[in-house]
């Protein structure tokens, strides 16, 4: 009995899918909508949630191409980002978003200080007393 337990564990962690370990700050591609969509996001969850292996899911930002300037947006420009043209992050369309679900990491992340500008964006989306 122990033997054949012993052995169906080790099958099903055999074909568990390793699940990508992205960190806070990182831009990626990832499958967004029900049409499976390709879009860059920007990784908001803390990296102890990002790296753990019972998360399976990330908090993530994605970005918009179309710049829309409100209190709950930022725009950053292509040098700051490494993609192709200006963009935007709105802090109001803030989803979790399962790990599967990311494709590649994209080689620049964002600096420290701009995800305190992030993280503000998003608190405002929710708190009207937030500065």
């Amino acid at each position: 009995m122990a033997m054949r337990l012993r052995k169906l564990t080790s099958m099903v962690n055999e074909t568990r899918q390793i699940l990508p370990s992205p960190r806070r700050g990182e831009i990626w591609t990832a499958y967004l909508g029900e049409s499976r969509q390709r879009h860059w996001v920007l990784i908001v969850s803390t990296d102890p949630r990002n790296l753990s292996d019972r998360a399976e899911t990330v908090l993530t930002v994605p970005f918009a191409s179309r710049i829309a300037e409100a209190p709950t947006t930022i725009v950053l420009q292509p040098g700051e980002t490494g993609l192709p043209g200006p963009s935007c992050l709105r802090g109001h369309f803030i989803t979790t978003l399962p790990k599967k679900l990311l494709i590649q990491r994209q080689p620049r992340s964002l600096s420290g200080r701009r995800m305190r500008e992030v993280c503000a964006l998003i608190r405002r989306s929710y708190d009207p007393d937030a500065p």
